[in-house]
């Protein structure tokens, strides 16, 4: 089973790695997570012009990595096989992007992440995700 598990550095989606992480070792089979971490880029445009070419990419790259880490430690303890995608945009398209792309068999995602508190229940991305993929999804608080 192939399963992608949105990270974003909160606790909800480091829940959401654990719960992966124990669905893939119980499964009998080929079980693969994808770690994915996304951040949204568009309210640093306007500063590429005034810094140089590719800072921008790093700094979201050493983002992405950091958010990444608790994760990977997670599925390396479990020993669950797992690669790593790191995208920028906005955050719910690309999140659906990469469902589309890995062809997973489920994804994993924290019911909220690191966001303001406009939505209580359900994070706003986990709410676009929801209603725009096919693939089932589950929410881990």
């Amino acid at each position: 089973m192939k399963l992608l598990v949105a990270v974003d550095g909160s606790r909800s989606a480091l829940s959401a790695t654990r719960y992966a992480a124990k669905l893939a070792s119980a499964l009998r089979g080929h079980n693969h997570v994808t770690l994915l971490s996304v951040h949204d880029d568009s309210g640093l445009k306007h500063f590429r012009q005034f810094v140089p070419k590719g800072a921008i990419g790093d700094y979201l790259r050493e983002l992405s990595e950091k958010d990444l880490a608790p994760s990977r430690k997670v599925l390396d303890k479990a020993r669950v096989p797992h690669d790593m995608a790191i995208r920028h945009g906005d955050v719910a398209e690309q999140i659906l992007e990469e469902i589309s792309a890995s062809g997973c068999d489920l994804v994993v995602l924290g019911s909220k992440g690191r966001g303001t508190l406009k939505n209580l229940m359900v994070g706003s991305v986990a709410q676009k995700v929801l209603a725009s993929t096919s693939v089932p999804t589950l929410l881990v608080r």
